[in-house]
């Protein structure tokens, strides 16, 4: 199933996504889909490691916490 979106790019981002695909030979939604895949891997990645009964990470969940007495 495919959906159709419109969004906005800024300059900075449509001038890049131009040299890259010159550079790549790719399209710019290709690497608009490729760039969108590794930041949903990234967030999975991160959710994961997230402990469900406090919602924070293991660094986040013992950064404040003082062990020494």
């Amino acid at each position: 199933m495919n959906n159709t979106f419109e969004f906005t790019l800024n300059d900075k981002t449509t001038t890049k996504l131009a040299s890259y695909g010159e550079l790549l030979n790719k399209d710019k939604m290709t690497m608009v889909y490729e760039a969108l895949e590794q930041y949903f891997e990234a967030k999975d990645e991160e959710f994961a490691q997230k402990d469900p009964m406090t919602n924070l990470s293991y660094d986040e969940f013992w950064d404040d916490i003082d062990l020494d007495e």
